[in-house]
């Protein structure tokens, strides 16, 4: 997806709509968001050419500033889909190879990492996250592994997932279980992408 038309998305996430106005305050006022927009300047920079592209190193070290500043871990390389919410972002871990979808709600102390594993023939293979659209992740969940998160569920803070989960369904747990099934997803400013 373009990064602009994301930035647009993330910004009406934390608005409830869009505006170049909006997205200077953000910016200024929200750690969280400043994290957002400096990772899809990044984005849009590296895929840009010429003298745009050269700006890429100063935004680089802009984001991780945001980030450090945010608390968070999140590479600017993550393929997050347009509308990312980042609520709280204190302790934050996002391996920079998972893969987020679209309207997609993060609390502090989400961890999105790598797990290895041995295959049979003695090959370690590292395997990573995909939450798709309109994922709910609680404070402090951990999602580990090449697990898919299915469109629309939700993630109860504190539950550690090593499986994948199919749409539309409450974790919760440790080690984690399927508490309900069918449920509506939990999108607050839903970005119309």
């Amino acid at each position: 997806m373009n990064p602009w038309v994301a930035l647009k998305a993330d910004t009406y996430r934390q608005y409830g709509r869009f505006s170049y106005g909006l997205l200077l305050k953000g910016v200024f006022t929200k750690r969280t968001f400043r994290v957002a927009v400096t990772m899809r300047i990044c984005q849009g920079l590296a895929e840009s050419y010429g003298f745009f592209k050269l700006l890429l190193p100063i935004f680089q070290l802009l984001h991780r500033f945001a980030t450090h500043s945010a608390a968070m871990d999140l590479s600017w390389r993550t393929d997050i889909g347009a509308g990312i919410a980042l609520t709280h972002g204190w302790g934050l871990v996002v391996t920079s190879k998972a893969k987020i979808g679209n309207n997609v709600t993060l609390f502090h102390g989400v961890t999105l990492g790598s797990r290895d594993r041995i295959s049979r023939n003695g090959e370690r293979l590292s395997e990573y996250p995909i939450l798709e659209d309109e994922v709910w992740v609680g404070p402090h969940a951990i999602i580990i592994g090449g697990v898919t998160i299915g469109r629309g569920s939700r993630i109860a803070g504190g539950a550690f997932v090593m499986e994948s989960v199919p749409p539309c369904s409450v974790v919760a747990g440790n080690p984690s279980a399927i508490v309900k099934c069918n449920c509506t997803p939990d999108v607050m400013n839903r970005a119309p992408v």
